[in-house]
């Protein structure tokens, strides 16, 4: 992809939540409409400067005339979190779900500090996080579009809204288990226990109307993927929306662009990963990495760790512990009996060089939308394994409507590893057979995974789906721009 001017040059302020499955997708979509000529600044916090600055440093050697730019704001003092806790993913894993709290609670607080960044920059659009409605009456006041990135799928969107709207929970008979989410273009069946409980209703309820006063919606997505969810969420929903991914894509054109694209690793291990990928046949590893919030406990660590060794396939596996020590090992020389085989990482591990690398022919994830989006752009099939968030959604796209995953059968949305049951070493042997295998199942799946994988790429390209909906959203904001009556900069804050 290659920088191109738009006509009616645009100046847009992006604001992640701060939490690396936001942050990265936020600066790769900023990247995007940089290179259509659009002046694009980042805002965040000091703490999530060494994850923003190599990024931009990168981006900006080959935007050349429309470098993009980064704007600090301090974290709110007093917030109960450790020093420097700036980021979801830098919260200790001991008392970790109080500390989340504590976390979401401090960042309506930034809401002065935006206001002044707002006033000095004047942008044309602001584009926010789904989880900081504060910000439309900020930029409404100043009479500036907000856009909203909630970093999650149309698919997921049409069913929380079909949630909210029909209450199928208050509707389905006492003591049945399963239900279904009514009218959406296809039969989604859920569990009870697989939907997120009551908590944070009212902040949920402010998210919802920040929504509908807001300009519209940005979709890291891309239309041939989930058509139909795209159109009800336009007709059916009611929302302007404009998909414009996979968004990781606009860092195929370098290997040094894709590997950097989360932290830095200075161990050396990116190149020791990928030296074992090339040993590898082709199609014959299976990843396994469950995200930067992903936790489970000692004991089913454990059983994964027994369930990758029966499966008989190679593996490269992010592994991480709600304790971060070893204690799940299991006993006998588990990572002698492995090795060679299995390649275990503690801590980071360059996914997207991975998930494209020859040798990978499988992804066991948690259903995060950014690593679902990574596999399909790869072009790989699915074990899925949700925990919670929008997961146990994703997880039914992926296996339902796609056709290009199968589930280990967890059946409990839980943020905390101890309240979630222990998938067994058998399950996830076979779940993993069924994906690496050569059934006529597997071989299906593989086939459709590898066209979307094209789609996705044809989509970013020019011409493409999502290049097109982004040149339909720059044009609009562009005639925005021009009858907007513009109100005066404010000297910043001192």
């Amino acid at each position: 992809m290659s920088s191109e001017r738009h006509s009616g040059s645009l100046s847009m302020l992006f604001f992640p939540l701060m939490a690396p499955g936001h942050i990265l997708p936020t600066l790769d979509m900023a990247k995007l409409f940089a290179m259509r000529g659009v002046k694009a600044t980042i805002l965040t916090t000091p703490a999530n400067a060494p994850l923003v600055q190599p990024f931009l440093a990168r981006a900006n050697a080959s935007l050349a005339a429309y470098p993009m730019s980064l704007r600090l704001i301090p974290f709110p003092p007093d917030t109960g979190l450790p020093e420097g806790c700036e980021n979801l993913s830098s919260i200790p894993f001991r008392d970790r779900t109080a500390l989340v709290f504590k976390f979401f609670d401090a960042v309506p607080r930034l809401r002065e500090q935006f206001d002044w960044v707002l006033r000095e920059l004047l942008p044309d659009c602001v584009v926010t996080d789904g989880f900081f409605p504060w910000t439309y009456d900020a930029a409404a006041e100043l009479g500036i579009p907000r856009l909203v990135f909630h970093g999650v799928s149309f698919f997921y969107l049409c069913l929380i809204d079909s949630v909210h709207r029909n209450r199928p929970l208050e509707s389905h008979p006492a003591g049945a288990e399963a239900l279904v989410i009514p009218g959406l273009p296809h039969r989604i069946e859920m569990l009870r226990s697989q939907l997120p409980g009551s908590e944070g209703e009212e902040f949920f309820a402010q998210v919802r109307e920040a929504d509908s006063k807001s300009y519209g919606v940005v979709v890291n997505s891309f239309y041939e993927l989930e058509p139909d969810y795209a159109r009800h969420y336009r007709e059916v929903v009611g929302r302007r929306a404009w998909h414009i991914g996979p968004v990781a894509l606009c860092n195929s054109d370098t290997n040094a662009d894709k590997s950097a694209r989360g932290y830095e690793d200075a161990s050396g291990r990116r190149d020791d990963c990928l030296e074992w990928l090339d040993g590898k046949g082709a199609g014959s590893v299976l990843y396994v990495c469950f995200g930067s919030m992903g936790e489970f406990s000692a004991a089913q660590l454990r059983e994964l760790a027994l369930g990758l060794e029966a499966c008989g396939h190679p593996f490269v596996w992010v592994a991480r512990s709600d304790g971060g020590d070893d204690e799940w090992v299991p006993e006998g020389g588990f990572e002698e009996r492995v090795r060679g085989r299995g390649l275990i990482i503690r801590g980071w591990a360059p996914q997207i060089l991975i998930l494209n690398h020859a040798s990978v022919g499988g992804f066991v994830t948690h259903c995060g939308w950014n690593s679902i989006l990574e596999a399909v752009s790869a072009g790989l099939p699915l074990v899925t394994w949700p925990l919670f968030a929008e997961q146990f959604y994703n997880e039914r796209l992926v296996v339902d409507v796609l056709g290009i995953g199968v589930s280990v059968g967890v059946r409990e949305y839980a943020m905390k590893p101890e309240d979630r049951g222990v998938v067994d070493a058998v399950t996830i042997r076979n779940a993993a057979d069924e994906v690496m295998g050569s059934s006529d199942g597997a071989q299906e799946r593989r086939r459709r995974a590898r066209e979307l994988g094209e789609m996705a790429r044809r989509a970013v390209e020019k011409g493409g789906s999502s290049y097109k909906d982004m040149s339909n959203l720059i044009e609009q904001l562009t005639e925005k721009k021009k009858n907007a009556v513009q109100p005066q900069p404010q000297p910043p804050l001192v």
